[in-house]
């Protein structure tokens, strides 16, 4: 049989997706008891994968077989309640299930023209984040990977409008001769804005660094004076304490002067969109542009990245495309490559849709603030047994110092990761290694947090009997 023909009948006759079905559900069904990390073997035998590239073409019940076989055991269990690495997100059922169907559709979501649904429920939740959030009615946003790429979006704007302001075209004169514009940040910005001024050809060393406080908040007694070839970055959401930025007054002073404001807000941003935490994200809305991650504390699938910028004229003259078939094809409606580097791109906002319809505005607040109680419950109880917490837990991050010696706090970590009941990670928080938590699935009960706390616990006895 030809592969054309083979393609045919698997793509009819149904069994090919019945075994993934299956496999998916025998995966699912036992998240709650797997080790949060693979063990040893799982992790070796993935040298089964190393082959040279097949000749022919291969039997794809088989491969299926193989993939679940040897790569389940090798995830890590991440949509389970004991994963707290990474502010990794869990995954809202009716966002996977969306996902599997949106996986059929494969849209592109270039153009309206090529997909006028994904076209409209991207202009859906564009609108629905303006409310969630209580960002500005010209707020537009682009869908793209992750938080990451947010950011370049968002300064991207940032750079076209502030050397404008200076008089400087820069999509035409680039950065030879152009005047200099300042970048603002604080200390404890997370490394995805540095990377992100480091490829729009700012420069490192051109940041003006200002000092943070002992829970990494930007020090707004600190910050130069502000003009208009300034650009202030800001964070909603610390990546280890979870502290909030000051936005209110530095967001008037930058205003006022027309510097423009970025909010790297990965986890912490939807805090605006809950009644019991938005005091957090006091003033957010008078910034320019925002980024903010679905696939973190909204528990979409991977991947799901938000870039929100309220000047729709700066993002679209710095991210558009040309080319003849390109502009014969734009639409009167939403057309998302506008919107995002990318033209080609996987229709990512049907889960956002599907997560945002399913929960709306009181479950977002449900959800949320659950991730916060789950945190709150993770330090007190770690507290209770004798762990230090060194952070104050205003969001959803834990900071755990076990010992003054990072070589005792390694040996303890190290420990509770290799038990395979959860997973945490480690950071450098005020020159001292320390355990981070990140509370961030819907799934994480507070059996989870007991039985995790037991965890430390067992480790802690553990190392001290050696």
């Amino acid at each position: 049989m030809d592969i054309s023909k083979k393609m045919h009948a698997e793509q009819s006759n149904k069994k090919l997706f019945e075994q993934a079905k299956n496999y998916a559900f025998d995966y699912s069904n036992s998240i709650a008891e797997r080790h949060v990390f693979p063990s040893n073997k799982a992790i070796s035998d993935l040298i089964q994968f190393n082959e040279d590239m097949p000749s022919h073409s291969g039997n794809s019940s088989d491969i299926l077989e193989q993939l679940h076989r040897l790569g389940s055991p090798a995830t890590t269990a991440h949509t389970g309640g004991r994963y707290f690495g990474f502010v990794t997100g869990g995954v809202l059922p009716v966002t996977l299930a969306t996902k599997w169907l949106t996986d059929f559709w494969d849209q592109n979501t270039a153009l309206q023209v090529m997909s006028p649904i994904t076209s409209k429920l991207e202009e859906i939740c564009e609108r629905w984040l303006q409310q969630l959030l209580g960002l500005p009615e010209s707020t537009v946003a682009g869908f793209v990977s992750g938080s990451s790429s947010a950011i370049f979006c968002g300064l991207a704007a940032a750079r076209l409008r502030i050397y404008q302001n200076l008089g400087w075209d820069f999509n035409k004169q680039g950065h030879n001769g152009a005047p200099p514009v300042r970048i603002i940040a604080g200390q404890d910005i997370h490394g995805a804005v540095i990377k992100a001024v480091a490829l729009l050809g700012f420069g490192l060393d051109n940041i003006e660094w200002v000092a943070g406080d002992d829970q990494g908040r930007i020090d707004t007694t600190q910050i130069p004076q502000l003009d208009n070839s300034c650009i202030v970055m800001l964070q909603a959401g610390n990546v280890n304490s979870g502290a909030f930025d000051p936005f209110d007054d530095i967001c008037d002073q930058a205003n006022a002067v027309g510097a423009w404001v970025h909010i790297d807000g990965a986890f912490g941003l939807w805090a605006a969109g809950t009644e019991r935490l938005k005091h957090l994200t006091k003033g957010v809305h008078k910034a320019h542009s925002w980024s903010v991650d679905g696939h973190k504390t909204l528990n979409t699938p991977y991947d799901s990245g938000i870039l929100l910028c309220r000047d729709k004229e700066a993002l679209i003259t710095a991210l558009q495309a040309s080319g003849a078939y390109l502009t014969s094809s734009y639409s009167d409606n939403r057309d998302g490559m506008l919107y995002t580097p990318e033209m080609s791109r996987r229709a990512r906002a049907v889960e956002l849709w599907a997560a945002l319809k399913y929960l709306g505005k009181s479950g977002v607040d449900a959800l949320v603030f659950g991730l916060h109680e789950r945190a709150v419950q993770f330090a007190q109880e770690l507290n209770a047994v004798g762990f230090s917490i060194i952070n104050d837990v205003v969001f959803n991050q834990v900071l755990v110092s076990p010992s003054e010696e990072d070589h005792v706090t390694q040996k303890l970590l190290e420990t509770i990761q290799a038990s395979g009941e959860c997973w945490a990670g480690s950071s450098i928080w005020k020159g001292k290694k320390v355990i981070r938590i990140s509370v961030c699935s819907w799934a994480t009960s507070e059996q989870d947090i007991s039985r995790s706390v037991k965890a430390f616990v067992d480790a802690r006895n553990a190392i001290s009997e050696r």
